[in-house]
């Protein structure tokens, strides 16, 4: 068996690499990245080389945790890494520079595994966000980038809720479940207890045929799941604090490492921000009853605030539609739509003309107010 078969290696990278294979360069996937040198794990064990001949002009295309590489041989001092392999996929959010750059968090990944403490209130509306980022990669869009290589599947969204030892009784732990189904249908909704140990295993089985990348807040319990996936203590934890229940940045580095069982794991540091990074087909997967809805509008372009016949609307006065969702819905969709246009000078006109026709209207309804009044 190939060393790095644990490590994600199969024949497409096999195929992928032979033209470098040719010129003495060894195969290697980057286990850790740290001030443009990099850790990459290779037939030979892991080595450390440098990336200055991979540095780009673009952003989301540096040497990031997950990629597959060429790097020099063994003979060589220092060792470089001479370059990338495509990616199969790349996870992608928005940066928080006011430039339209995004940052690339990890790549060839398979599972993205958004954790969510139960040991204080979540936030429904940032897992709807995590599963925006996440679900964009069945398109191949910019967020979760495909190349040729991709499988049929991109990378696929599992919640787990951890720290479930702290949830008082069952039936508390079955309406918290229900709740994230209903901001998440259609993705699995896991529980674990690290610290019991309950539910790991079923989670291990999930992501055992691939790379899992652990995303959330700190103090979600990434560290700690990592710990309880790889069967020792790898990974430094802490406690959170007691006042906000917030974490304190226990993982500063984006780390890779294979699983006994099977399956890579990503362990990443704590996301303060999410920000979304041309997630529009995510967006849509996420909250795919509001689009089901929506075709049944009156008007193709409705924007489901006062348009007659509008069916999101309808289904809001019945009940149906739960009014946070809409409003959950609509605050991505603008993001996205602002995101996107930071980069396509198409829609920034659309969006500038939507605003100039909106502002006469606005202008005319008031001016006809003012005529009836007098």
């Amino acid at each position: 068996m190939h060393p790095l078969v644990p490590y994600g290696w199969d024949a497409d990278w096999e195929a992928e690499f032979a033209p470098f294979a040719e010129q003495g360069l060894l195969p290697g996937r980057v286990v850790r990245v740290d001030r443009g040198l990099c850790d990459v794990v290779t037939p030979v064990g892991t080595v450390r080389a440098d990336t200055e001949f991979v540095v780009p002009r673009d952003p989301m295309k540096v040497v990031c945790t997950g990629d597959w590489v060429a790097v020099d041989p063994e003979s060589s001092d220092p060792r470089y890494v001479r370059t990338l392999l495509p990616r199969r996929t790349a996870f992608v959010r928005s940066t928080s520079s006011k430039r339209s750059e995004g940052q690339v968090l990890a790549t060839n990944i398979d599972h993205v595994v958004i954790c969510v403490s139960l040991a204080v209130e979540f936030d429904l509306g940032r897992i709807e966000r995590f599963l925006a980022l996440a679900m964009s990669s069945s398109s191949g869009e910019a967020l979760l980038q495909t190349s040729a290589l991709s499988r049929e599947s991109a990378a696929q969204p599992v919640v787990v809720l951890t720290k479930a030892d702290l949830v008082p009784d069952a039936t508390t732990l079955s309406y918290l479940v229900q709740d994230v189904e209903a901001a998440a249908p259609g993705v699995p909704v896991l529980t674990v207890s690290s610290t019991d140990g309950d539910g790991i295993d079923v989670l291990a089985a999930v992501v055992a045929d691939g790379t899992a990348v652990l995303l959330g807040q700190s103090g979600a319990g990434k560290s700690t799941l990592a710990n309880a996936l790889l069967g020792v203590d790898v990974m430094e934890v802490q406690a959170t604090r007691d006042a906000d229940g917030k974490g304190r940045h226990t993982t500063t580095t984006r780390n890779l490492l294979a699983m006994p069982g099977g399956g890579v794991l990503i362990d990443t540091p704590g996301l303060r921000g999410v920000g979304l990074w041309d997630a529009g087909t995510g967006v849509g997967q996420v909250f795919a009853e509001i689009e089901e809805l929506a075709a049944g509008c009156r008007f193709q372009d409705c924007a489901h605030t006062a348009e007659p016949g509008c069916a999101v609307l309808e289904a809001l006065d019945s009940g149906v539609l739960a009014q946070r969702r809409l409003e959950s819905y609509r605050k991505l969709q603008r993001e996205n739509q602002y995101i996107v246009a930071k980069t396509d000078a198409r829609l920034r006109a659309e969006i500038r003309k939507d605003w100039k026709k909106k502002g006469a209207e606005g202008k005319a309804a008031m001016e006809a107010k003012r005529g009836r009044q007098r």
